[in-house]
């Protein structure tokens, strides 16, 4: 595919699905899905191929992006980011650029500059200092944090089921359907079913709608546990605040903060409390179209 309009390609490397976008100036000329399977951020050149390859696969035949950026989970360090960066660039001898994937969402606001939080399985956010730098808090995984992810929200409705079980208490709508969730017979067996999760959080965050459930029948518990999670997202943003980040736009994204209302509308009350200047707002296109912004900024 000859073309003298510049072609640049946006990835967005989630926890469970990539997302590819290429343009060839306002021209879509390839949207792909397929599951991030095989994703190595650690490894920069397994990272590299397997982006290269995913690139291979979407665009029509003879293409060659112009610019390539992208937004990969996990990608925790702007050390680590850079590394995978330079091996990118050594496949296509094009302009690239490499971000953790929290960071593709305040361009694909269409904004300058802001905080990207994400609440999906996994929870983070990430923002900017004056001097660029790049911060982000949060997304420590599901078994020491992700507070407001899925997975974190199964842990801690976990917990307070224990805890009432350990009261002395019978299993309310909470303890009852995480029982059915998790397929096991009493409270005290929840504590192995957690433990034999392969992929804690995929195989933890798939329970989370229970967890809702619960408190849309009337648990206290599980609404204890949403107004928790809620205060830990909002504690993210207040703690890139305390650190000199610019924290005016908060562009939040993910499939649990945005597909329960609950829970937005709990960080929503801990973000006006504890950060009474910010101005949230769900993101409304994909996170991809971020990725697409830094290609073209790079070009």
């Amino acid at each position: 595919m000859q073309n003298s309009t510049p072609l640049v390609v946006g990835i967005d490397v989630g926890g469970t699905k990539t997302h590819l976008r290429a343009y060839a100036g306002s021209a879509r000329v390839a949207d792909h899905v397929r599951t991030s399977s095989g994703w190595r951020p650690h490894d920069p050149a397994a990272a590299a191929g397997r982006l290269a390859a995913v690139v291979a696969e979407a665009l029509p035949a003879g293409a060659r992006p112009s610019a390539v950026a992208v937004g990969g989970h996990a990608c925790e360090t702007p050390r680590q980011c850079a590394r995978i960066r330079t091996a990118l660039q050594l496949r296509f001898d094009v302009p690239a650029s490499v971000v953790g994937d929290a960071e593709l969402l305040v361009p694909a606001a269409g904004l300058d500059k802001g905080v990207g939080l994400v609440a999906g399985t996994g929870s983070v956010a990430v923002g900017r200092l004056p001097d660029g730098g790049t911060v982000q808090v949060g997304g420590w995984g599901a078994v020491l944090g992700d507070e407001g992810g899925a997975a974190g929200l199964v842990r801690e409705a976990a917990r307070a089921a224990w805890a009432a079980h350990d009261r002395g208490e019978e299993p309310d709508a909470l303890a009852r359907g995480l029982l059915t969730s998790f397929g096991v017979p009493e409270v005290p067996a929840l504590g192995a079913a957690l433990e034999s999760a392969a992929d804690v959080s995929a195989d933890w965050g798939r329970h989370a709608p229970a967890v809702f459930a619960a408190a849309e029948a009337g648990s206290p518990l599980a609404r204890a546990v949403i107004a928790a999670a809620g205060r830990s997202l909002a504690g993210l943003v207040e703690r890139l605040a305390e650190r000199g980040v610019a924290v005016d736009d908060v562009v939040v994204a993910g499939s649990t903060i945005l597909a329960q209302p609950p829970l937005y509308d709990a960080f929503l009350a801990s973000l006006a409390a504890s950060v009474p200047g910010a101005r949230p707002q769900p993101l409304r296109v994909p996170p991809v179209e971020g990725a697409v912004a830094l290609a073209r900024s790079i070009l």
